[in-house]
């Protein structure tokens, strides 16, 4: 568990400006930095660290954060960062698209891009770091839109509740709760920015979205094929198929990654140390541990190993 509370107060004065940047730079990726005041700066930060997510809670002055095209060729960070304010604003501009958020409202913002973001003077909120592939994954691939997410009603006023409760709660959670209830954050997300499917493809949507709950209940079950979750809903095959084509995938990947989910989950679950690595990938349906490991280090980036630690 990383967790650290900083602070601005206990610093001189005249190197508070310079602190500040060296501390969110340790958080964050490379950073370019205009502070309005150029003596003097209060702030204070709280962070919340896994292996797989981060989350920072943030009170300060007025400040600019930019991402410059050169910064981005010298420190290339993929991840993808969830602003969100809970008092003051934070204007926001990203190429062509500008904005500003308001508390109630959050922004998934991409730090492969260039963009500079102020925040307001006695700003306060969070930024949960989330992998490209954990959101690329639940989007099908699809980068998402540079909009505004509203937090307070429907799915958005569930993930906003969570991400609260995250913040506040992060000093209670082992590792394993705090990257199981992010993870739920995402797919919270990434359903609100998914939206409802287009009613020309309804069927086909209620088919896949169907098939992908089956999928997700019985991941677990090492003989779980295309044609058995077709047979056991009273589909064809065939019909399976088209449903997840439309979306940008198959049943086999479908299946495969929540198997996937499921072994970080088992790994990282101090339930399952008495499992060896090939144990937990072999009760999943993978036939060999080099396959696991491979298929592993595609999804994560990292080995099984190293996830058990």
């Amino acid at each position: 568990m990383s967790t650290a509370e900083s602070a601005t107060n206990a610093i001189e004065p005249h190197e508070r400006i310079d602190y500040w940047a060296n501390l969110i730079g340790s958080y964050q990726c490379s950073l370019g930095f205009r502070f309005p005041k150029s003596t003097d700066f209060r702030g204070s930060t709280s962070l919340r660290r896994t292996d797989s997510y981060q989350l920072v809670g943030w009170d300060s002055d007025a400040v600019t954060y930019v991402r410059s095209r050169k910064l981005i060729r010298a420190d290339p960070d993929d991840d993808f960062r969830l602003l969100v304010p809970l008092t003051g604003s934070l204007a926001f501009r990203n190429d062509d698209d500008s904005g500003v958020l308001s508390p109630g409202n959050a922004c998934l913002v991409s730090t492969d891009q260039p963009f500079a973001m102020s925040m307001s003077d006695g700003s306060r909120g969070l930024i949960v770091t989330i992998s490209n592939a954990e959101i690329r994954h639940r989007l099908h691939r699809v980068a998402p839109p540079p909009r505004p997410l509203d937090l307070t009603r429907g799915l958005g006023g569930v993930a906003g509740a969570v991400v609260n409760t995250l913040y506040s709660e992060r000093a209670a959670l082992t590792d394993f709760q705090f990257d199981t209830v992010t993870e739920q954050l995402v797919d919270l997300l990434c359903m609100q920015i998914l939206g409802e499917p287009p009613s020309t493809s309804g069927q086909l949507a209620q088919v896949e979205e169907t098939a992908r709950r089956y999928i997700r209940a019985h991941a677990a079950d090492p003989e779980l094929t295309g044609a058995r979750v077709a047979t056991a809903l009273g589909w064809s095959l065939r019909q399976l198929q088209l449903a997840f084509s439309s979306a940008g995938t198959t049943p086999s990947e479908v299946i495969r990654e929540h198997r996937l989910l499921l072994a970080r989950d088992r790994l990282r679950n101090p339930a399952y140390r008495h499992r060896s690595v090939t144990d937990i990938g072999a009760d999943l349906g993978f036939g060999t541990a080099g396959g696991f490991t491979k298929a592993f280090r595609r999804r994560f980036d990292t080995t099984p190993g190293q996830v058990r630690g």
